[in-house]
Formats: structure tokens, C-alpha cells, sequence
């Protein structure tokens, strides 16, 4: 399989400060991104997939949608806060990258808020028209994420290993535990989990506070197959844990 995450032609990474790596930050990150580039590759057949009147299709759909956009901007909101205010302290000569992020993270909040009044109008009514727009609007924001998530993990994380300790990386992604509620995060982390290489999935797993851990043995794994099938009725249900 080919790797997504490679820098392409005229793209420069961001300068390596000097020392050793201190975090696994660019594992790390490769393995939420595929979750949110899958989740985002989706989105459009999934509105699309609704009959126009079809408010109960619309309101299961919709509920999704909206529990990947809050995922999304959390996901941004701890690295804004967390990870590169230290970048760009530890690591100056990193400021141009550190801002061209800082900008995509802006312009996918500004798509997720364009986002909020279509689908809550979409939810309740599945006109088609406005399903449409909802679609189409969310292949703009699948097209911004394609190019910020690879980049990200390409041009700026291999900084991010050499500056930040591998307990301030946990901070980071502690910071989006701790804001979701633990429901939202177990009926969602199979897909998580599914949206990852097989011989992946255990270090992220593990990353997972131990209630969600357990509770995903017990309950988790048939919500998510639950959620997978009546999400896509028809496709074989991908591996997870």
C-alpha cells in the first residue's frame, strides 16, 4: 500500500532542531489523521445516501457528522494550545510552518461553522437541495484536510519529535479525551481503530484511557459494527480490535 503521508514535489519540512527524538509525535499523528481522512472521504456519499424526505436517515446521519466535526476541531483546538505555541518557542526558526498549520486549522473552522446551519436545516427537512450544498460543502473540507493532514505529519511533525517530551505529547491528545464525552469517544473509537493499519491499531488502543478500554471489550466493539452497518448497509464491516 502506498503511503499517503509524502511530502510532494516543492514542498519543504520544516527545519529539524538539532538533538535527538524525544516524542513519537509523527506515529502518533498518522494514526488519528487516517481516521479523520476517512471519516471526511465519506461524509459527502454519506449525505448523499439519504432520500430526499428521509428525516430519520437524515437525523442518524447527521448525528455522525456532527460527532466528526466536534472531533476534528478538538483534535486542532489541543494542538493549538498544546503543541505548537511550543514549537515555535523551542524551535523558532519552525515559524513559518507553524503558522501555515495555524492558517489551515483556521480555514477548516471556518468550513466546519459553514457546515453547522446546513446540516441542522438538512437534519431536519432531507431536502435535497440543501443536502446537496451539505455535500458539497463537505468535499471543500475533505479537499482542505487531504492536503493539511498530510502536510502536517510531512513538513512538521518530525520537529515536533525532536521539541516536545513524550509526556507533553500526551497532553496533546489527552486534551481531546478529556473535552469528548467518553460515550462519544467509545462509539466512535472503532472506527478509529478500523481506519488504521491492523498492526497499528494496539498502540492506539493503549493510548485509550483503561474505563474506554474495557468498556470497548464489553460494549464498543458492537456499537461500532452496529453503527458501521446501518452507516453503510451492504459493506463488509472493516477489522477493528
Amino acid at each position: 500500500m502506498t503511503d499517503f503521508f509524502v511530502m510532494k514535489p516543492g514542498e519543504t519540512a520544516a527545519p529539524l532542531p538539532p538533538g535527538p527524538v524525544l516524542c513519537a509525535g509523527s506515529a502518533d499523528m498518522r494514526r488519528i489523521h487516517r481516521f479523520f481522512l476517512w471519516a471526511y472521504e465519506e461524509a459527502p456519499g454519506l449525505v448523499r445516501s439519504v432520500k430526499p424526505g428521509d428525516t430519520a436517515r437524515s437525523a442518524e446521519v447527521g448525528d455522525v457528522l456532527s460527532n466528526f466535526d466536534k472531533g476534528l476541531l478538538v483534535h486542532h483546538e489541543g494542538e493549538d494550545l498544546l503543541m505548537y505555541p511550543t514549537l515555535a518557542e523551542r524551535a523558532p526558526a519552525c515559524a513559518l510552518h507553524v503558522e501555515q498549520m495555524l492558517q489551515q486549522h483556521r480555514q477548516v473552522a471556518e468550513l466546519v461553522d459553514a457546515l453547522e446551519p446546513l446540516r441542522t436545516r438538512w437534519i431536519e427537512t432531507a431536502d435535497a437541495g440543501v443536502g446537496g450544498e451539505l455535500a458539497h460543502t463537505y468535499e471543500d473540507l475533505s479537499t482542505v484536510l487531504q492536503t493539511h493532514l498530510r502536510r502536517e505529519v510531512t513538513e512538521v511533525m518530525p520537529a515536533v519529535d525532536r521539541v516536545l517530551t513524550e509526556a507533553e505529547l500526551t497532553k496533546v491528545g489527552q486534551h481531546g479525551i478529556d473535552t469528548l464525552d467518553r460515550k462519544l469517544l467509545l462509539s466512535y473509537l472503532g472506527m478509529i481503530l478500523a481506519a488504521n493499519p491492523e498492526g497499528e491499531r494496539k498502540e492506539l488502543f493503549v493510548q485509550m484511557p483503561l474505563p474506554v478500554r474495557i468498556l470497548y471489550r464489553v460494549v464498543g466493539r458492537r456499537m461500532y459494527r452496529r453503527r458501521y452497518a446501518d452507516l453503510f448497509p451492504g459493506r463488509p464491516i472493516p477489522a477493528a480490535l
